[in-house]
């Protein structure tokens, strides 16, 4: 997967040459989709959710109700595949997660967005707090520590489902990835 390269205030940089890359905060999430660090010794493989299953169904008179084995799951590892949200502007230091394919387009519709209820708001370390994750085309496989209830964000968005990452779970590109990356841009087919 690849890198979106932004600098920190959302504008995207088109002119840098690829060795400048190497120098800005940004990272890749190709290291998402592999396998999970060996568990230590007497703990459990994460469990694998599914972001179908994060309500009860059928929906009842009173909406959307968050399910038991997803209340069960918080604060554990928990393993969830997923599609990455696509954005105009990352969001540094974390990305979306959700069901199925979505492009969020901040600048034409705002907060009347098309995320549905079982987002994920996955969360970077916090030495990468600064770090912009790019848009990876089909499905991604994330592992880390399930929280589950309201919370709002720093953007004003509200989220009920957040995973944070290991520091190790991302790792930047080398400069090789940058340019294919780049070119990715230019040819999108």
């Amino acid at each position: 997967m690849s890198l979106f390269p932004f600098n920190r205030f959302g504008a995207m940089r088109h002119t840098l040459r690829a060795a400048a890359f190497t120098l800005m905060t940004t990272l890749a999430i190709g290291a998402l989709a592999q396998p999970a660090p060996a568990a230590a010794a007497g703990s459990l493989p994460p469990a694998s959710l599914r972001l179908q299953d994060f309500f009860q169904m059928p929906v009842g008179p009173k909406g959307l109700v968050i399910s038991e084995r997803l209340r069960q799951a918080q604060g554990h590892q928990v393993r969830i595949t997923g599609y990455v949200v696509q954005q105009e502007v990352a969001t540094l230091g974390q990305f979306l997660l959700t069901p199925r394919p979505v492009l969020m387009s901040q600048h034409a519709d705002g907060e009347a967005d098309d995320l549905p209820p079982a987002t994920v708001f996955v969360r970077l370390d916090a030495a990468q707090h600064d770090w912009a994750v790019a848009h990876a085309r089909g499905l991604v496989e994330v592992t880390g520590t399930l929280e589950v209830g309201r919370q709002e964000e720093r953007d004003g968005r509200v989220s009920w489902f957040r995973l944070q990452l290991a520091p190790e779970a991302i790792r930047g590109m080398n400069r090789f990835e940058v340019t294919q990356y780049l070119h990715s841009l230019q040819h999108t087919h």
